[in-house]
């Protein structure tokens, strides 16, 4: 039972932690509300740090999730630059500030989000090196890009995941010159496995980024304090004036290790385990967002996503369950992605060896089409490229379980409605 008398405390200031404020209060929650963020930013969407905002092409503002008067106007103690370095279950307190503020809370949502997995290797404290995670470190980079453009310099991108590829695209916008380096045979292999894979692979080749598969950055050397190369494990060495880290993310599980909770481990995805309802191992302890792993039973795997959607529909999902709503949070996970001329939507999971065959709908050439994986005869995940207004009936289809026929699948002539039962 939700009273009026009770404090609900959100540790994380990304978006899930800033919609979940945002649902506590309409959903009509009247009690105290704590969001304590770490960064001294507004609650900010990340989808734009490699997108829009780090090509100029939208204002600073655009990124944040409420102005800035929203939070007091919907009375949100919205606590910025703050750092949570303890959870005490059995007082129901988290500890915060660089005073050590103890609050109080009757439920508890973690949305602390990942932090970037650094190289490991000699350099990387060498300026010049980049990570792109928080909106400084976009900040920065646009400036570096643009620097790049204008004075013909080179950056080198270690991964060959979203990051880095919409990286690759805005430096090639800027004019910088991009050398991508990654250990798998093609762009996004975890993702799309090397059919798709290559399609990226021709799109930024003919824009000029060249690739460097198969190996991994050894060292990053340089001069007077400066990146001047970057070495890979084959011995190849690439010029350098910047590098960017685009590794991937690791979720930011320490607080809720540190309190005892149950975790999933690194070798599964890691991130905090939550079940249906994203309550943790605490039932008063909740998670969302690119830390929380759940038990998915459209796919039957526990899955943890780090994806934009994810944090936009479970920071809700999270705040209807603490005010004891019944909901089973089953998204069908979704992400988007802009790379020059190339836009696009993927919806579902489909790693390599979870499917069979992948089925295309309409010209790959042109890059214009919806590529579907499929196992026995099922859709797992489909992806539209530059078609749109088609991700609804796509989800339908993977919800549906049902075989398909892929001759009717590969007709663009052929309604997807038609398709699902």
């Amino acid at each position: 039972m939700v009273d009026a008398d009770q404090t609900f405390v959100i540790v994380g200031g990304g978006l899930a932690g800033a919609k979940a404020a945002e649902t506590l209060r309409a959903e009509g929650f009247t009690g105290r509300v704590i969001l304590i963020c770490d960064e001294r930013d507004h609650p900010y969407e990340r989808p734009p740090l490699s997108k829009g905002y780090l090509l100029g092409k939208e204002e600073r503002d655009s990124v944040f999730v409420h102005e800035p008067a929203w939070y007091a106007r919907n009375d949100i103690e919205l606590h910025l630059g703050q750092t949570v370095d303890a959870i005490d279950r059995t007082a129901k307190t988290v500890r915060f500030g660089d005073d050590g503020t103890l609050a109080h809370y009757d439920k508890l949502l973690l949305a602390t989000g990942a932090e970037p997995r650094r190289l490991d290797i000699p350099g990387t404290g060498l300026a010049g090196v980049h990570h792109l995670r928080r909106l400084a470190h976009a900040e920065r980079l646009k400036g570096v890009l643009a620097a790049l453009g204008r004075d013909n310099g080179h950056i080198v991108i270690a991964g060959a995941g979203w990051i880095g590829l919409e990286v690759a695209a805005a430096a090639r916008e800027y004019g910088a010159e991009v050398t991508v380096v990654a250990p798998q045979p093609t762009p996004l292999y975890g993702v799309f496995g090397p059919e798709i894979g290559q399609m990226f692979t021709e799109l930024h080749a003919e824009r000029g980024v060249r690739f460097h598969f198969g190996t991994r950055l050894a060292e990053i050397t340089g001069q007077d304090g400066m990146v001047l190369a970057a070495r890979t494990e084959d011995g190849e060495e690439h010029p350098a004036h910047d590098v960017l880290a685009a590794i991937g993310a690791a979720p930011r599980t320490g607080l809720a290790e540190a309190a005892g909770l149950t975790l999933v481990d690194r070798s599964e995805g890691g991130g905090i385990a939550v079940d249906e309802r994203l309550r943790t191992s605490d039932p008063d302890i909740y998670a969302a967002g690119d830390v929380a792993a759940y038990h998915h039973a459209l796919f039957g795997v526990r899955l943890r996503v780090e994806h934009w959607a994810n944090a936009l529909n479970g920071g809700p999902a999270a705040a209807r369950a603490m005010l004891g709503r019944e909901l089973t949070y089953d998204r069908v996970p979704y992400f988007f992605s802009d790379q020059y001329d190339v836009g696009l939507e993927y919806s579902g999971w489909a790693p390599p060896g979870a499917y069979d065959q992948v089925v295309i709908r309409g010209d790959a050439g042109k890059r214009q089409f919806i590529a579907f994986w499929l196992k026995q005869g099922r859709v797992l995940a489909g992806m539209n490229v530059n078609v749109w207004d088609v991700t609804e009936p796509i989800q339908r289809l993977i919800r549906s379980k049902a075989q398909v026929n892929t001759e009717a699948l590969a007709d663009p002539h052929v309604p997807l409605d038609s398709l699902a039962p």
